[in-house]
């Protein structure tokens, strides 16, 4: 049999979440309502736990079994040329607590903050659900409960502000994929599915979603590849084939195809934003953050040259007795830790002298695209209300003084450790 070429470009990815609303509770499916713009390299996969018997007495030098533990999701969201609501889904995930406020006639703003305490008694985070197709059409998967462990966001000069993510998955996955099995002679011509249709409006597309046919040779016993020709319409639907083989024996035959589409394999629209430049963004050192304004401090502009944030969340997906589930029944932080990097030229010894004196500072950023009504901004504020310089080792590049400078966020009494204001048109996130 020559199969027939599916389309695996990667630029035919597509990834879909439940960005607005939060799963109601773990491994519980949310609808799928936003399309992401990730980069080609955003891929989420499922990992198998699969555990060979090499350490019991098989009576042979090696394994002979393998076990199956179910499996794990994992993966990472990239956006390099990254959008509001790109920050917005993101932080909300990652922070957990989120209040929204409507803004002009349009727009909104969400207060992202972390959270306290759990969701609920499985979960630490918020967990949403997301959905990918694998190029043009070879698989599309379903990953129930995703959550985000870490965020980085990254401003180098000369390009566009970037954020990415690492995502754990309790393992719960849905395909769009079926493998029948279908008893038939072995010189059948055609097979008929039990209950099924075949995917795709024209003739060649069906052709195209049965993916492969093995035929269970009766004299050998070894699987053999069938030649498909045609896919009728009806539902269910009969493929016509090549016959195997001469005889008029029962044998079985697998099927590999996709199905119509059910509802959740329909991903939604694309939500359309502008990215943000590095060079809108506008960088406050010191002073007093009073809850709503910073007060005081000193801007620093030509003598950035990349800043960064990571936060971590130190997520573990973990299957404890009473699951009654082949994934992961709960899914808990061990302690979220944050950190800034700034490399600036050396042109003074501040920061270095906060060092020195071991004291605390107040880090705001603003990011600020083109209005989208007047008066209102796409934008992102980023505020730490208490940050401490860790490390400030000098270097030289091109022939220029450098600091690379560390700051660890502390968790302010009042403000706690970071506020995060994004706008757009978005209604919500994680709600």
């Amino acid at each position: 049999m020559t199969r027939s070429i599916r389309n695996f470009l990667a630029t035919h990815n597509l990834l879909a979440v439940s960005a607005r609303h939060q799963e109601t509770a773990l491994n519980s499916e949310q609808e799928l309502d936003t399309l992401l713009l990730a980069d080609l390299n955003s891929l989420l996969n499922y990992k198998g736990l699969k555990t060979p018997n090499r350490e019991e007495m098989t009576g042979k030098e090696e394994a002979d079994r393998l076990y199956d533990l179910g499996g794990t999701v994992a993966g990472t969201l990239t956006f390099s040329r990254a959008q509001p609501q790109h920050f917005a889904f993101l932080l909300a995930y990652a922070l957990g607590q989120v209040e929204t406020i409507s803004q002009g006639s349009s727009g909104y703003r969400h207060l992202i903050q972390p959270r306290s305490g759990e969701v609920d008694a499985a979960r630490s985070n918020p967990s949403f659900t997301a959905a990918m197709r694998f190029g043009r059409q070879v698989l599309k998967r379903r990953f129930a409960s995703c959550f985000l462990d870490q965020v980085k966001t990254e401003f180098p000069k000369d390009g566009w502000a970037k954020v990415s993510a690492t995502v754990k998955g309790t393992g719960k996955t849905t395909d769009n994929t079926v493998v029948e099995t279908i008893t038939a002679a072995f010189n059948a011509t055609s097979l008929t599915l039990a209950a099924n249709g075949v995917a795709g409006d024209s003739a060649a597309e069906r052709l195209s979603n049965v993916q492969a046919i093995q035929a269970l040779n009766p004299d050998n016993q070894a699987w053999e590849e069938v030649a498909v020709s045609a896919v009728s319409s009806g539902v269910p639907a009969v493929i016509t084939i090549a016959p195997p083989g001469s005889s008029a024996a029962a044998t079985t035959y697998r099927v590999y195809y996709l199905p119509p589409e059910s509802s959740w394999m329909l991903l939604p629209s694309r939500v359309e934003e502008p990215p943000l430049k590095v060079s809108q963004v506008q960088v406050n050192l010191g002073g007093r953050w009073d809850g709503s304004a910073i007060w005081g401090g000193y801007q620093l502009t030509a003598e950035l040259r990349r800043l960064s944030w990571t936060l971590n969340n130190n997520l573990t997906p973990e299957r404890t007795p009473g699951a009654g589930v082949a994934y992961a029944n709960r899914v808990f932080r061990a302690g979220r830790d944050q950190k800034l990097e700034f490399d600036r030229d050396f042109r003074d010894f501040l920061l270095a002298q906060h060092l020195q004196d071991n004291d605390t500072l107040v880090v705001h950023l603003l990011a600020q695209g083109p209005e989208f009504e007047p008066g209102l901004n796409y934008q992102v504020e980023l505020i730490f209300p208490r940050v401490a310089v860790t490390a400030a080792p000098v270097k030289v590049s091109q022939r220029r003084l450098v600091e690379e400078v560390e700051f660890t966020v502390l968790e302010d009494d009042t403000y706690g450790s970071v506020i995060a204001r994004v706008q757009n048109r978005v209604s919500g996130y994680a709600a």
